[in-house]
C-alpha cells in the first residue's frame, strides 16, 4: 500500500513511518522540513519526502491536491488542527483515497466526571479550551463523513505523548525540567491540588502502532474513533513516589493549594499545570484493543523513565543525583 503521512517527522510519525516501511508500504513524508526525526534507522532511505508548508497551502486551498499528487492509497494526517482544515482535506480526498486516519488529542474531552473514560460516553465534560473544541469538532465531522458514504475515515486520539527526544509531561502536569532536579535531589515537591489528580500519558510508539492496526483493521476502524493511552494511568502523588525513586530518593510532597503554587510557579508552567490537572482524565482503551488490536507495550511510568533518561544522557536534563540504573 502507498501511504501519506503528514506530520511524518513529528513525534508519532517518527516512530510509525519506520513501522510502515517495515510493514512492507511504500511511504510519502510531508513535513516542514525544518527538523530531522526523533528516530533514525535504514528504514528512512526508503521514505520519499515532501516539503511543504501546510498552513500556507491550507491558507489557498490547494493542500489536499498536494497530498494527492503522491497518489497515496491511505493517508495518516497527524497535523490537522481545525475543522476547517480537515474539511478541505475530506473534501480533496473523497472519492481518490480509500482511507483517512486523523490524529485527535485526549483534550477533545473536558474534565473528567466518570472514570474511566470511553468513547461516546458522558464520563467528560465538553472541551475547555480551543485546541479541544476544535480536535471535537474534526472527530464528529470525520464520524459523520463516513456514515454518510462518503471517505472512510478513523480518528485516534492519544494521550501524553511520551519519547525520547522531548520533555514529558512531569508529576505536576507541566514540562518544568526543574521538578526532575528537585526530585532527583530529595527535595519536598509543592503540589497545587489533592495529588489524586490523574495524568494519562502514552508512549510514541504506541500510538505509532494503533495507527498501524487502525490501517490494517480497516473495516473494523471505518467511522469510528479511539481513545490511545498506555493501559494504566499516574496519580499525582503515585507519579512523585515512583519518580523519586529512580534517583534512590524517598518521595517528599507538601499541599499548598492553587494560589500559592501559581505564586512560586512561572505563570506558563502554572497554566500548563491547570490545563492538565484539573481535567484529571483516565481512559478506557477496550475499544480500541477488540477493534484495531492496540495492545501497547509500555505502562506510563516506563515511557516516562526512557523519555528522562535519554534527556539525561543527552545532557538535555540535569540532576542533582543519576538514574539508579544509568
Amino acid at each position: 500500500m502507498r501511504i501519506a503521512v503528514i506530520g511524518g517527522t513529528g513525534h508519532i510519525g517518527s516512530f510509525l513511518i519506520p513501522r510502515l516501511v517495515r510493514a512492507g508500504h511504500e511511504v510519502v513524508s510531508f513535513s516542514r522540513g525544518v527538523a530531522d526525526p526523533y528516530t533514525a534507522g535504514a528504514e528512512w532511505q526508503q521514505v520519499q519526502e515532501v516539503v511543504v508548508d501546510r498552513a500556507a497551502e491550507d491558507a489557498e486551498g490547494r493542500f489536499g491536491r498536494t497530498v494527492l499528487a503522491a497518489r497515496p492509497d491511505a493517508v495518516i494526517d497527524l497535523i490537522c488542527f481545525t475543522a476547517r482544515s480537515a474539511a478541505a482535506l475530506v473534501e480533496a480526498l473523497r472519492g481518490e483515497v480509500g482511507h483517512l486516519l486523523h490524529c485527535g488529542s485526549v483534550w477533545r474531552y473536558g474534565p473528567s466526571r466518570k472514570l474511566p473514560i470511553a468513547e461516546g460516553s458522558d464520563a467528560a465534560d465538553d472541551p475547555c479550551d480551543e485546541y479541544g473544541v476544535q480536535k471535537a469538532r474534526i472527530a464528529a465531522l470525520l464520524k459523520e463523513e463516513t456514515a454518510a458514504g462518503g471517505l472512510v475515515t478513523t480518528s485516534l486520539h492519544p494521550g501524553h505523548i511520551v519519547g525520547p527526544g522531548w520533555q514529558p509531561i512531569g508529576p505536576l502536569g507541566n514540562l518544568d525540567p526543574s521538578l526532575w532536579s528537585a526530585l532527583s535531589a530529595g527535595r519536598s515537591i509543592p503540589i497545587p491540588g489533592s495529588g489524586a489528580e490523574m495524568l494519562h500519558h502514552v508512549h510514541a510508539d504506541d500510538v505509532a502502532q494503533a495507527f498501524e492496526g487502525a490501517l490494517h483493521h480497516r473495516e473494523t476502524a471505518a467511522g469510528e474513533d479511539f481513545n490511545i493511552v498506555a493501559p494504566t494511568a499516574l496519580s499525582v502523588r503515585g507519579y512523585i513516589e515512583i519518580a523519586a525513586g529512580w534517583f534512590g530518593q524517598e518521595a517528599k510532597m507538601h499541599s499548598v493549594g492553587w494560589e500559592r503554587f501559581r505564586e512560586i510557579t512561572s505563570p506558563e508552567h502554572a497554566d500548563v499545570s491547570w490545563s492538565h490537572l484539573h481535567r484529571s482524565q483516565v481512559f478506557t482503551i477496550e475499544k480500541a484493543r477488540s477493534r484495531i488490536g492496540y495492545a501497547p507495550r509500555y505502562e506510563p511510568e516506563a515511557a516516562v523513565l526512557e523519555a528522562v533518561r535519554w534527556l539525561i544522557d543527552h545532557d538535555r536534563l540535569h540532576t542533582q543525583t543519576p538514574l539508579l540504573d544509568s
